[in-house]
């Protein structure tokens, strides 16, 4: 049984998804294969680019571009919530995946394990979606458990302005 799984919940026209970084079942080339059968628009990539080397997907930003899939590395170091950096950059990044889920877009958010951080940025574009935070929480919870797995990833989470 693959550890590589995407998980999916509806937000305005379009879709949100958590997983895994690719490449963490042991066979990066499947899980590729995998989300690139989901059809994302965009993908946001929480992991160290040591995270992602580990895995095998050192080349996942420019196979995803290679294929027109739009790409984002927001690089959250494990258990973390977004530094001064991050923040800065999440302003664009929003907008971006909050114009494509309008247009019925798909999104996928990953992370080392698809739980922590790529949670916390599923349940932050859900908030900013306008849903309530611990509701938001409790629906992406119904399909990935682990989701959000820090008091600071909820807080960070739970913002609907400012960085």
């Amino acid at each position: 049984m693959s550890d590589f799984g995407i998980h999916v919940l509806s937000l305005g026209a379009g879709l949100i998804a958590v997983s895994p970084v690719p490449g963490r079942s042991g066979d990066y080339e499947t899980d590729l294969s995998t989300l690139l059968h989901w059809a994302p628009h965009l993908v946001l990539t929480m992991t160290t680019q040591s995270e992602m080397d580990r895995m095998g997907a050192s080349s996942f930003g420019h196979d995803l571009e290679a294929v027109g899939i739009a790409w984002h590395h927001l690089p959250i170091v494990d258990f973390g919530a977004p530094d001064a950096t991050i923040r800065h950059q999440w302003h664009e990044v929003s907008a971006q995946a909050h114009t494509l889920l309008k247009e019925g877009g798909r999104v996928l958010s990953h992370c080392f394990g698809g739980c922590g951080r790529s949670g916390m940025v599923a349940l932050r574009l859900m908030v900013e979606a306008g849903e309530a935070p611990d509701a938001a929480l409790a629906r992406l919870r119904a399909v990935r458990p682990c989701a959000v797995e820090r008091d600071a990833q909820f807080d960070w989470a739970s913002q609907t302005s400012g960085h």
